[in-house]
C-alpha cells in the first residue's frame, strides 16, 4: 500500500478555519446543533466534498467522510462541539486531522480512510450521545427522549441535521478500526515536556448521589454535643474517605465530591441534610468495584458515628476503555521514530467517543500536550508544532498498519 504524508500548513488552515463558527474570545461557543454547529457542519461536509470523499450525515447528525466505494475504511476523527464555555482544540483536532489523513491518503493513493465528526460529544443532552446512539449504546428512540437544561428534545434539534445533507444511516461494518488524536486535557505531557502520549486506557467512571441527613436545629442554642449536623457528617465523611482512598488507589486513580448541597443553607441554622455527589474513576473495573465497598463503608461508619441517616441513590457505571494491542504498538512505533525520548504511554481520564466505538472495533488514541494542563476553558492552547507532530504520528502509525 502507498505510504502518504499530511500536509501540515493544510491542516493547520482547516483548524483555524473551524474555529471561527462560534469564536469567543480566545475560545469557542459551538453546542450541539446551535447555528454555529450546524454551520461547522455544513463546512466541514464541503470540505470533505472538495477532498474527494463521500459525505453521510446520519440521523442524529454525526458527519462521515468517505471514500468512493470504500467498505473497509480506517475511521478517524473526534468530535467538533464544544463545551458552553470551550477550548478551539478539545474535538476540533481530532476531526480535522481526520480530515487532513483521508485527504492525503486519497491524494498519494493510500489507504482507504475515512473521517468523522461525531454529534455532542459534550453532553448538551447526554454524555457521548452521537456516538452512543452510532454504536448502539443508545436506541435511536431512547436518543430522542434526551432533553438539554432548558427542556428541548433531542427529538426536535436532530431534525436540524438535513441542513448539513441528506440523512441516512451509516452501517458501523464500513469500518475496521477507529483511531482519534486529542489534546491531553491535563497536565502530564506538559508538566513533563513529553510530546506524544500514547493511550492505553480510558478509564471507567462511577458515580453516586449521596445525602446525609440529621436534625435541623437551631446555630446559638443547640450544644454542640447534642447536635447531628449533616454538613459536619460530609466533612468527616470526606476526610476519612481520602485517607482510605489514598491507600488502595493507582496511578491513575481520581475521586471527586463535585456538588454539594445543605439544606436550610442559613447561617444561624444547623444543617438538617446535606446532598452531595461522589465520581471515582480508574483503568481497573477491579479497583473501581473495590473504591465503591470503601466509598460505602466509609459513608455507613460516618453516618453510625454522628447518628445521622445515610441514602445513596442513582449509581452510575461506566466500565474502562483498553486500546487495541496492535493499533498501540503501532502507535508506539510511530511515536519513537518521531521524538524518541519525547513520549510515554498514558491513560486517558478523560472520556471520548473511543471509548464507544472500542466496542463494535479496534480503536487506539494518541494524545499531545495541553498547555498548563487546562480545557474546558476559553484559554485551552497547544504549540502548533505538536499539534503538526500529532497528525504527522498518527498518520506515520496509519502506515504502519496498512503496510
Amino acid at each position: 500500500m502507498t505510504r502518504f504524508n499530511i500536509d501540515g500548513e493544510r491542516m493547520l488552515s482547516d483548524l483555524r478555519k473551524l474555529r471561527t463558527f462560534g469564536e469567543c474570545g480566545k475560545g469557542v461557543k459551538r453546542r450541539a446543533f446551535t447555528d454555529a454547529d450546524i454551520q461547522a457542519r455544513r463546512w466541514l461536509a464541503s470540505r470533505m466534498t472538495e477532498a474527494g470523499l463521500t459525505v453521510h450525515v446520519d440521523p442524529v447528525g454525526n458527519v462521515f467522510g468517505i471514500p468512493e466505494g470504500a467498505t473497509n475504511s480506517i475511521l478517524v476523527g473526534s468530535h467538533s462541539d464544544t463545551q458552553p464555555e470551550g477550548g478551539w482544540l478539545d474535538g476540533a483536532l481530532g476531526v480535522i486531522v481526520g480530515l487532513e489523513i483521508a485527504r492525503a491518503s486519497r491524494e498519494a493513493g493510500g489507504p482507504p480512510i475515512a473521517c468523522v465528526s461525531f454529534q455532542d460529544e459534550e453532553g448538551r443532552f447526554s454524555t457521548l450521545t452521537g456516538s452512543r446512539a452510532w454504536t448502539g449504546v443508545l436506541s435511536l428512540a431512547d436518543v430522542d427522549l434526551l432533553a438539554d437544561s432548558d427542556g428541548v428534545r433531542f427529538e426536535e434539534e436532530r431534525k436540524k441535521a438535513s441542513l448539513i445533507g441528506t440523512v441516512s444511516e451509516v452501517p458501523t461494518d464500513w469500518f475496521r478500526s477507529f483511531l482519534e488524536l486529542h489534546i491531553e486535557q491535563g497536565p502530564i505531557l506538559d508538566t513533563s515536556g513529553e510530546r506524544i502520549g500514547v493511550v492505553r486506557d480510558i478509564v471507567g467512571i462511577r458515580g453516586e448521589r449521596m445525602s446525609f441527613i440529621g436534625e435541623q436545629n437551631h446555630a446559638g442554642t443547640t450544644p454542640m454535643n447534642l447536635r447531628r449536623d449533616a454538613f459536619q457528617g460530609l466533612v468527616r465523611f470526606t476526610t476519612d474517605l481520602n485517607s482510605k482512598l489514598r491507600g488502595i488507589a493507582g496511578p491513575a486513580t481520581v475521586w471527586t465530591i463535585g456538588h454539594v448541597a445543605v439544606h436550610p443553607n442559613a447561617a444561624s441554622v444547623i444543617p438538617g441534610r446535606v446532598d452531595f455527589s461522589v465520581q471515582w474513576r480508574d483503568p481497573s473495573d477491579e479497583l473501581l468495584q473495590r473504591m465503591r465497598e470503601v466509598v460505602h463503608q466509609t459513608a455507613l461508619a460516618t453516618a453510625e458515628a454522628m447518628r445521622l441517616e445515610w441514602t445513596t441513590s442513582d449509581y452510575s457505571a461506566i466500565p474502562a476503555t483498553h486500546c487495541d494491542p496492535t493499533i498501540v504498538a503501532a502507535l508506539e512505533r510511530a511515536a519513537v521514530t518521531a521524538v524518541p525520548n519525547g513520549w510515554r504511554p498514558i491513560t486517558s481520564g478523560a472520556l471520548h467517543d473511543a471509548a464507544n466505538v472500542s466496542k463494535l472495533m479496534p480503536m487506539g488514541m494518541l494524545f499531545v500536550p495541553s498547555i498548563n494542563g487546562i480545557s474546558h476553558n476559553f484559554d485551552e492552547d497547544t504549540a502548533v508544532d505538536d499539534l503538526v507532530l500529532g497528525a504527522e504520528t498518527l498518520a506515520r502509525a496509519i502506515n504502519l498498519l496498512t503496510n
